[in-house]
């Protein structure tokens, strides 16, 4: 059994801010705290470290101002994001950005010395701060650093979070929801394949998000909504998971598995989305052209590949400052032209990819769930600033200012005790299992099911055919997650299955069309 006083899950962006926080906080007041995070597979190996574009942010006084992001935001979340919380996301991000410049992130530049400023889908300036097409990467880096310079934050790499320890592993149950308390959690070690009992005054989620339910993803293999699931089972409020965003423009090669991205910041940069028979089409769905939100720009991708034929549309930067270009984007320069795409001479062959959730853990302004004692942040969270569609770069600028809130929220759970009652996860009885094959295949049975059915177009017929065999898949792998040993596997199953469930439900409960959730059964 081991006790911390701040336990993390998930070693991204929001994990490690919120971390280096509290880091900071204790080392000044010179008091000693215990702060643990755990990774389920290397510690820098994140959704964090994947985020090509850059953080939104208003730096430019002269050309931009927060009312411009603010109403930018509002626009793209449908009508569904949260006034206040929009409100002071925008205006308190350009603090918590200049902080990790301070802690060591490196943005770029222009000739005069100013932070090079990109333009986005669904944003009326140019106000992304980035580091070429690397930025989550450089983040990362950076944050992981900062992190190793105190001794009171300890990174546990290949842990994987099983469940949060609450009121019902100590066999006692609350008559209120809201009484429930979170002790902790128990974590496979998977170097030595023994579950352990992490107990902590104050947890925090921050476990990234779950496009590997579907086939075809943008995210790390790593994905798989392990956070809201365990939340979830935890009886902590769930909410908006029919709102998952598709990225406009992954790179079409479907024997990728995670896709490649193709930053929004490429079209921004004067890319132009055409057909096949290379005619601009974006300028039909909306006036905004290639620079349209993603829910639009998704869909509109989608019905040209179903009108036209055909598996991919095609991106075209051949008349844009290629040299820049490739100063601006080496990465996907190189990877273009690794599978024989000339970015000078072709165009991009793209389709759309699972990218985001927008929903998650409900919290409140100060990342607090309806859990005592346990926090969510990033993009497991659900905060009221996308609203029913993410705007670009936002992901990561709302990382910062929560972690930032949830740091000084937290700071009092420190005169908390630790539970000591709670039980060893009981392992009796458990085996591996007899075949592997059964829990690869139910995983690609899930991710086929919510690809056809739960994807960019629904409808209340193919919803309903979903849940009916998600529920099924759930019934069938019970006695796998209850007979075998926790293994990676098997638990990001027993996952994925959950957030499947919740975003179909929540996909049948909303009758309008709103952003990401678009039914033709609501037109």
């Amino acid at each position: 059994m081991k006790k911390v006083d701040f336990l993390v899950v998930g070693s991204g962006i929001a994990g490690l801010t919120y971390a280096v926080k509290l880091a900071e906080h204790f080392h000044e007041k010179k008091e000693e705290v215990k702060i643990c995070v755990l990774s389920k597979v290397n510690e820098d190996e994140t959704a964090t470290k994947y985020a090509q574009g850059g953080v939104a942010g208003v730096f430019d006084k002269n050309q931009d101002s927060f009312e411009k992001h603010i109403k930018d935001t509002i626009i793209c979340g449908d009508g569904l994001c949260k006034k206040e919380i929009v409100d002071f996301v925008v205006k308190e991000g350009p603090e918590r950005i200049s902080e990790i410049i301070n802690w060591g992130t490196q943005f770029d530049k222009n000739e005069l010395g100013e932070y090079d400023l990109a333009k986005e889908g669904g944003h009326s300036e140019k106000r992304i701060i980035h580091h070429k097409d690397i930025t989550g990467w450089e983040i990362e880096r950076a944050l992981l650093k900062k992190a190793s310079e105190f001794s009171s934050i300890e990174i546990l790499a290949h842990y994987f979070a099983i469940d949060l320890i609450t009121e019902h592993h100590l066999g006692t149950k609350t008559s209120r929801k809201e009484n429930i308390k979170c002790f902790g959690v128990y974590a496979l070690n998977r170097n030595n394949k023994r579950v352990e009992t992490i107990l902590s005054k104050s947890t925090l989620l921050a476990a990234g998000g779950a496009g590997n339910i579907y086939q075809s993803t943008t995210n790390p293999v790593i994905s798989t909504g392990d956070g809201v699931a365990m939340a979830y089972r935890a009886k902590a409020e769930v909410e908006n998971m029919e709102f998952f965003q598709f990225h406009p423009t992954s790179l079409y090669n479907p024997d990728e598995r995670p896709s490649f991205l193709i930053s929004e910041a490429v079209r921004g940069f004067g890319g132009i989305l055409r057909c096949k028979n290379k005619k601009a089409f974006m300028i039909s769905y909306d006036e905004r052209g290639s620079l349209a939100p993603r829910d639009i720009t998704a869909r509109a991708i989608d019905a040209e590949i179903k009108k036209k034929g055909g598996e991919f549309v095609l991106l075209d930067v051949r008349d844009t400052d290629l040299n820049k270009f490739k100063t601006n984007f080496p990465n996907i320069t190189e990877k273009c032209f690794s599978v024989g795409v000339d970015i000078e001479k072709q165009m991009i062959p793209v389709v759309p990819a699972a990218h985001y959730m927008c929903g998650g853990i409900k919290v409140d302004q100060n990342s607090q769930t309806s859990i005592n004692r346990l926090y969510a942040c990033g993009e497991c969270s659900s905060t009221g600033l996308h609203g029913a569609n993410r705007l670009a770069s936002n992901s990561l600028l709302e990382a910062l200012v929560f972690a930032n809130r949830a740091f000084i929220s937290s700071i009092n759970e420190m005169k908390n005790e630790h539970n000591l009652s709670v039980p060893e996860w009981n392992m009796e009885g458990t085996k591996n299992p007899k075949e592997w094959l059964i829990i690869d295949q139910a995983t690609k049975e899930l991710q086929h099911i919510m690809s056809n059915y739960v994807g960019i177009v629904r409808s209340n017929y193919r919803l309903k055919k979903a849940k009916d065999r998600v529920d099924l898949l759930f019934k069938e792998m019970s006695l796998e997650f209850k007979d075998n040993v926790p293994s990676k596997s098997v638990l990001e199953l027993r996952n994925m299955i959950n957030v499947a469930h919740l975003i179909i439900e929540q996909a049948l409960i909303r009758k309008e069309n709103k952003g990401l959730h678009y039914n033709i059964d609501n037109l």
